[in-house]
């Protein structure tokens, strides 16, 4: 008898979900890859290669594509989500009908949802109806750029069932990618969201000029107040010293590939929040988070004040200037 492969669908085709789709098959799982356009589709099936994201980088022969989420899901063991968080909800109620009893979701999203406060495993069971011990979150230092040339990296997949975290981690374990397991979905989550807002306020610094001094400073503190709500919402202090908190915040904010740190650069530099977004030009989850995630933190009594400015300067209630000097002329304080 033919021993069945492992199937994955990855929704959709962009950045880093094409790097994971690439894990996944370099550890021998058959991946489907669902591409909004056809033409990113037709070429994956064609070429084996993402014209729009990694021309350069021929992916292994068990990836292939379609547009069709029907197709993409059935029979999937898994089904990994990297979609813009503001537009999981309404994705989600399109795809849940073709998702099957069985298939574990592996959320790659590392955002807020606006309105409601929530983080993406949230969204998913709510939206979905599935249970939480099915959701894995896979956090970590991961520049997609970096992880399609095969160079070394390492992740965290977090889920309340160990055992389906070891599934996860079984599937996307390679000689170049290291999972590690955990059951703080919480501190993985908040620790991915919450650094994108920081790796702003990083950005920021260095499209203004300021030194390495004042970019440290801001991903120190950053670290506590992300810190700070995480555990206050439930999360282990270690998670956010691990990979998916302080390994995470230090390669997104540290990194020019990092879409966060380079859209605060470019406001950092005088740019318009559209200029900003048009060099960019992909989706920046810092920006459209910083809200949600301070409404969050005034709700639980959590004192986040770097988020607090950018939230400010991205709504263009303060000038470069002031959010300068708002964060230094914080009265002084213990070290928290």
């Amino acid at each position: 008898m033919t021993q069945r492969h492992t199937r994955a669908a990855v929704f959709s085709a962009g950045s880093w979900g094409t790097a994971v789709g690439k894990i996944m098959a370099d550890a021998g799982t058959n991946v489907i890859m669902h591409a909004r356009r056809g033409e990113i589709a037709d070429a994956i099936n064609a070429t084996h290669r993402n014209p729009g994201y990694f021309p350069d980088v021929e992916l292994p022969p068990t990836v292939t594509a379609t547009t069709d989420p029907a197709a993409a899901l059935e029979g999937a063991d898994f089904l990994v989500l990297s979609i813009p968080a503001q537009s999981l909800r309404a994705s989600l109620a399109a795809w849940a009908p073709h998702i099957g009893p069985h298939t574990v979701i592996v959320s790659l999203m590392k955002g807020i949802e606006i309105g409601s406060g929530l983080r993406a495993s949230q969204v998913i069971t709510e939206a979905t109806g599935i249970a939480a011990d099915r959701v894995a979150v896979l956090s970590g230092p991961n520049l997609a750029r970096e992880i399609m040339g095969g160079q070394p990296a390492a992740a965290t997949i977090a889920c309340p069932d160990e055992d389906v975290a070891h599934r996860v981690q079984r599937a996307c374990h390679t000689t170049y990618f290291r999972p590690y397991t955990s059951t703080d979905v919480v501190g993985c989550e908040f620790g991915g969201a919450v650094k994108n807002v920081i790796a702003l306020a990083v950005g920021i610094a260095s499209g203004m000029g300021l030194g390495h001094n004042a970019q440290s400073m801001l991903i120190t503190r950053g670290l506590a107040e992300t810190t700070r709500l995480a555990t206050a919402l439930g999360a282990h202090p270690a998670t956010l010293a691990g990979l998916a908190g302080l390994g995470d915040l230090v390669a997104t904010c540290s990194s020019p590939l990092s879409r966060n740190r380079t859209f605060g650069t470019h406001i950092g530099q005088g740019l318009t929040m559209a200029e900003a977004t048009a060099a960019t030009r992909q989706t920046t989850e810092g920006v459209k988070s910083a809200k949600a995630i301070l409404a969050l933190a005034g709700i639980h009594g959590v004192e986040m004040p770097l988020t607090e400015i950018v939230s400010d300067l991205l709504h263009e209630k303060v000038t470069l200037d002031q959010a300068a000097a708002a964060l230094m002329q914080r009265p002084p304080k213990p070290e928290r």
